[in-house]
């Protein structure tokens, strides 16, 4: 088994979903999430505040300089994640999907580079 990152691809611009959809969306996450528990998947799973709440942190000789906001800005930013394990990439791949459906928003599925603790 293999643990993988799926990450929620949040646009920055547009409008937010209404209260209607966005209650359709929540939903949809916990039947996703309750899928990954019983295929025995689950490992952790989050949403993120908007990347205004962020803190950058860089190391400047002795010292940690902190700034606050994001890194860069950009047309989409990291507005949750979901880590897995899955046997193999397919798998992985098929999660990616589920999730994309239940959020309505693309998500990256990228491997860590250990596999997961048995």
């Amino acid at each position: 088994m293999k643990y993988y990152l799926l990450s929620v691809i949040q646009p920055s611009e547009g409008q937010p979903p209404s209260a209607e959809a966005l209650a359709e969306i929540v939903g949809s996450l916990e039947i996703f999430h309750q899928q990954l528990r019983e295929a025995g998947a689950w490992v952790f799973a989050g949403g993120l505040h908007g990347p205004e709440s962020a803190a950058v942190l860089r190391p400047e000789g002795d010292d940690v300089l902190v700034t606050q906001g994001p890194f860069a800005e950009g047309k989409e930013y990291l507005g949750g994640v979901c880590v897995i394990k899955a046997p193999d990439p397919d798998a992985a791949l098929e999660w990616g999907r589920r999730a994309s459906r239940a959020t309505t928003l693309p998500i990256e599925v990228r491997p860590f580079l250990h596999p997961a603790d048995e």
